[in-house]
C-alpha cells in the first residue's frame, strides 16, 4: 500500500471537499443554476477523455463533437419517440416520410439508446484508430483527419432532413419514463446522475494513466518509436485510448441532451471540438484534473461573461484565452504545482540552512 504522505492526504481531502460541493449543489443553487452545472458537468466527462489521448498519448484530436453529437443523437432518438406517443415524429411528417424508418424502431428501448450512445462513437473511433494509427498517421495529419470528419459528419446529418431532423436537430422532449423532464424532481436525479458518473469517469481515467497501461500511454506519447523498439505495438494501445475517449464523449452526449433537450449538427461542429481543446489546455494537459476543472471553469465564466457584458463577453473570454496560453502554458493546475513545487524547494533549502547551522552539526565539524 502507498504511504499517505500529507501531500496525498491533502489531494484527497481536496477530492472529498469536491465530491461534497456537487453531491450538495442543489441544496445553495435554484433549477437554473443547477441544470447549468449540470451541463458543465457533462462537458467535463468529454476534456476526461480527451485528455486521457492528448495530454497522456500524445494524439490531438479536432472530432470529438463528433463521438459528443453521436452519443447525444442516440439518447434524442429515444426521447424524440416516448414524446411521440407512438406517433411519427413531426419532423418526419413533415419530410413526407409515412413510417419509422427501420434503424430508428430500435431506439424505442431505453437500454438499446446507452448502448448505442456509448458504443456507435467507441467503434467510430476505433474504426478511425485502425486505419490511421496502423499506417502511423500521427501529428498534424491526423488531426487533419478528425476535421475531416467533423465535415462529414455534419454535412450527413444536415442533409438528411427526414431522418435527422436537419439543421434544426432533434428537440421537442417532454418526458423521461414518463415524468416530466421540466420537473424539480427529475432535474435533480439527473443533476446527481451527472456528477456520478463525472466522478466514475475520473476515477476510471485515474485508474487508467496509473496503471501498467497508462505507463505505456506516456511512453508512446514521449517516444514512439523507442516504445516499440522495446517491444510494445503502440497502435493497438493508441487505438484502445481513443475507443475510450469516444465512448466518454458519447456517454457526455447523452447526458446533456437530458439536461438540455435540444441536439442539433451545430453542436457537433468544428467549433464545438476546438472548444473541447480549449478546456484542456487552459485546465491543464496531462492532469484529470485540470481537464475537467478547465471544462467546468470556462463554461462558468462563459455564462458569467455573457450575462453581465452581452455585448463585449467574447473580448473578454478571449482575453482571458490568451493570458491562459501566454503565461501558463501548462493551464491553471500546472500554476499550482508550480507554487506548491517553490514552497516545497524553499522548505527544503530552510531545513537544510537549518541543518548546518546546528550547534551538533557545527561541533563535528569543528
Amino acid at each position: 500500500m502507498r504511504t499517505l504522505t500529507p501531500q496525498r492526504i491533502y489531494i484527497l481531502i481536496g477530492y472529498a471537499v469536491a465530491a461534497t460541493a456537487l453531491f450538495c449543489a442543489p441544496l445553495y443553487l435554484n433549477d437554473f443554476r443547477l441544470n447549468l452545472l449540470a451541463k458543465f458537468l457533462a462537458f467535463a466527462i468529454v476534456a476526461l477523455g480527451l485528455d486521457l489521448i492528448w495530454g497522456y498519448t500524445g494524439i490531438l484530436s479536432l472530432g470529438h463533437g463528433v463521438f459528443f453529437g453521436l452519443g447525444a443523437y442516440a439518447m434524442a432518438m429515444y426521447l424524440k419517440l416516448e414524446a411521440s406517443g407512438g406517433r411519427l415524429p413531426d419532423f418526419m411528417e413533415w419530410s413526407g416520410l409515412s413510417s419509422l424508418p427501420l434503424f430508428w424502431k430500435p431506439f424505442e428501448s431505453f437500454g438499446f439508446a446507452v448502448a448505442a450512445g456509448l458504443l456507435i462513437p467507441a467503434l467510430l473511433a476505433l474504426f478511425l484508430g485502425y486505419f490511421t494509427f496502423r499506417n502511423r498517421i500521427k501529428g498534424v495529419y491526423f488531426t487533419i483527419l478528425t476535421q475531416a470528419l467533423v465535415i462529414i459528419t455534419t454535412t450527413l446529418f444536415i442533409g438528411q432532413q427526414a431522418f435527422t431532423g436537419g439543421t434544426n436537430g432533434l428537440t421537442g422532449f417532454s418526458t423521461l419514463f414518463g415524468t416530466s423532464l421540466a420537473g424539480t424532481g427529475m432535474k435533480h436525479t439527473l443533476y446527481y446522475v451527472t456528477a456520478a458518473l463525472l466522478i466514475v469517469a475520473f476515477v476510471l481515467c485515474r485508474v487508467i494513466v496509473k496503471s501498467r497501461f497508462g505507463k505505456v500511454l506516456r511512453a508512446v506519447r514521449d517516444g514512439e518509436n523507442r516504445a516499440r523498439f522495446i517491444g510494445y505495438n503502440p497502435a493497438v494501445y493508441q487505438m484502445v485510448v481513443f475507443s475510450i475517449s469516444g465512448a466518454l464523449a458519447g456517454l457526455a452526449g447523452m447526458l446533456f441532451v437530458l439536461h438540455v433537450g435540444i441536439i442539433s449538427p451545430s453542436m457537433m461542429g468544428i467549433v464545438p471540438s476546438i472548444e473541447m481543446v480549449l478546456w484542456v489546455a487552459i485546465g491543464g494537459r496531462g492532469t484529470l484534473v485540470g481537464a475537467a476543472l478547465g471544462a467546468i471553469l470556462m463554461n462558468s465564466a462563459k455564462s458569467v461573461f455573457s450575462e453581465n457584458y452581452p455585448d463585449a463577453w467574447l473580448f473578454f473570454l478571449g482575453l482571458l484565452f490568451v493570458i491562459v496560453v501566454v503565461f501558463l502554458p501548462k493551464g491553471l493546475v500546472g500554476l499550482f504545482s508550480r507554487i506548491t513545487f517553490r514552497k516545497r524547494k524553499e522548505s527544503e533549502e530552510h531545513d537544510g540552512a537549518a541543518a548546518i547551522s546546528h550547534p551538533a552539526v557545527r561541533a563535528g565539524n569543528g
